[in-house]
């Protein structure tokens, strides 16, 4: 079995810990997968959270690394996000898919669903599969009820322009799992 991440595998920036988080095991609450999709979001992007400052709402993304940061997107979806870098700074990287492993029928009883390939593609979609809410923000992620583990064996990693946002989305910030079936939605093009 991997080993566990700690805060120690967050201290990097969010580009380095979003591509090093494809192939890494998560779960919530013995729900989860494989990690195949993650976007990196700092402080100094304009397209972040933590880009205008500190508020109440978005405090869990300037906290210690290894922690998460949960929020509500479209006022409909809990989005997680896995907090970078020192404390204080605002980075952060977005789960957008995982390919589903365990607790896989509650995944489907949450999400209302049969098919398993839509599950957990797009981070809307992983929030609800893993019943993310705002119970979980700032909650450290080496603690129950979080389970991370370090990706197996090294994965080829896509890298794109991130999607579903208006600022900076040109940015290759996109991280995906090579060859998986489980990503949100295709890479223009491939870089490694």
């Amino acid at each position: 079995m991997t080993r566990r991440l700690t805060p120690a595998d967050f201290i990097a920036d969010a580009t380095t810990v979003a591509r090093e988080l494809i192939g890494a095991t998560l779960l919530l609450g013995g729900v989860g997968g494989i990690v195949v999709e993650t976007e990196a979001y700092d402080q100094a992007d304009p397209a972040s959270h933590s880009f205008r400052g500190h508020t109440a709402r978005n405090a869990s993304m300037f906290g210690p690394p290894g922690h998460a940061y949960v929020y509500l997107s479209y006022g409909i979806h809990w989005c997680l996000n896995l907090v970078c870098r020192e404390a204080g700074h605002g980075a952060g990287v977005l789960i957008r898919a995982i390919e589903p492993r365990y607790g896989v029928e509650r995944m489907m009883a949450r999400r209302g669903i049969k098919d398993p390939r839509r599950l957990c593609a797009g981070p809307g979609c992983v929030g609800q599969a893993l019943a993310v809410g705002p119970d979980i923000d700032g909650l450290p992620l080496d603690r129950r009820p979080f389970e991370l583990r370090a990706p197996e064996r090294p994965h080829r990693v896509l890298v794109g322009p991130r999607i579903g946002i208006s600022k900076a989305a040109e940015q290759p910030w996109r991280f995906g799992l090579a060859g998986s079936a489980w990503l949100s939605r295709g890479f223009g093009h491939e870089r490694g």
